[in-house]
């Protein structure tokens, strides 16, 4: 009984990449929650959280978009964020208990630009305890709100490009662009470790996430308004733009053997090279499958979704 009620929420419709600018105050789960409602399905999943203070860009995979978040290119992310010094907190950020003051002077912003050096290029980076980072099976913020504190491995992550923007004492605007898995948290904690006198992240904004910019993101009023005039479908990035990859439109026979399994010949597309993927499409503009091409000059289907109404 239950599964035919879900089944019935289904709401058909085309699959796609959501850019949503996320408002501070919202976990990004909250968010997933919200979409899932304008768009009428459950299939709906994100590319990596932001913390409930941060804004900006939030990636989502709709419907069958959800099963193609591994082929999405990671290329990094880009932030301008406020590093309060003077102030360390347990979060690492606004939200956190003051653990230390710095009741000293503050560095210049000469001395600022010096110690940025030291965070550019790959660095060495322990995950903050308040993160969803697991140690033995269990995230590491369910421990810290239980008081508890463990050793966490450092990883190396790599810091693009790193610039102070503005300073006002005691804060630092920054722009950073970084890795994957790179915690702006820690690195506004480490600078100020590095000084001596301490900091936290006051704020934080994310520009880019991998291909997915602020320019195309939408705020959930606009999303809303676009859901009661029935056009909020629109809003969604195509696979084939977010994936950055060649289309190939299939024929009928194509359509037939790539969902059964089987291999089918590059066709037009020409310039490509073994490993190389594309976006097949069925005759109907529909997303079927990504495919990619084998030393045999054929392409193989990597991953084949079912076909459902448009």
């Amino acid at each position: 009984m239950g599964r035919r009620r879900r089944n019935r929420s289904e709401n058909p419709g085309p699959s796609g990449f959501l850019v949503v600018d996320k408002p501070a105050g919202m976990t990004s789960h909250d968010v997933v929650d919200v979409v899932r409602r304008l768009f009428g399905t459950r299939r709906v999943g994100h590319l990596g959280t932001l913390d409930p203070q941060a804004t900006g860009v939030l990636p989502l995979a709709v419907r069958a978009a959800t099963k193609l978040i591994r082929y999405v290119p990671d290329t990094g992310k880009s932030y301008v964020g406020i590093v309060r010094f003077g102030v360390a907190t347990d979060t690492l950020d606004a939200e956190g208990v003051v653990v230390r003051r710095h009741e000293g002077v503050l560095p210049e912003r000469d001395e600022i630009e010096a110690a940025l050096e030291a965070f550019r290029g790959e660095i060495e980076q322990v995950p903050p305890m308040y993160s969803a980072v697991k140690k033995d099976g269990v995230p590491l913020h369910k421990l810290a709100r239980r008081g508890e504190e463990v050793e966490r491995e450092s990883k190396r992550v790599r810091i693009d490009h790193l610039e102070a923007l503005r300073f006002d004492a005691p804060d630092l605007e920054v722009r950073v662009d970084c890795s994957a898995g790179t915690y702006v948290r820690s690195l506004a904690a480490d600078l100020g470790d590095a000084l001596g006198c301490g900091a936290h992240l006051q704020s934080l904004r994310r520009l880019r996430s991998g291909p997915f910019t602020a320019a195309e993101a939408h705020t959930l009023d606009q999303l809303e308004v676009a859901a009661e005039a029935g056009r909020v479908d629109e809003r969604l990035c195509s696979v084939e733009k977010a994936l950055s990859l060649p289309t190939l439109r299939v024929s009928a026979e194509g359509e037939r053997r790539l969902l059964h399994g089987a291999d089918i010949a590059p066709g037009t597309i020409v310039r490509l090279a073994p490993g190389d993927r594309v976006v097949a499409l069925d005759g109907r503009e529909r997303l079927l499958a990504i495919l990619e091409l084998r030393p045999d000059r054929r392409l193989w289907p990597l991953r084949v979704l079912a076909q459902e109404p448009s």
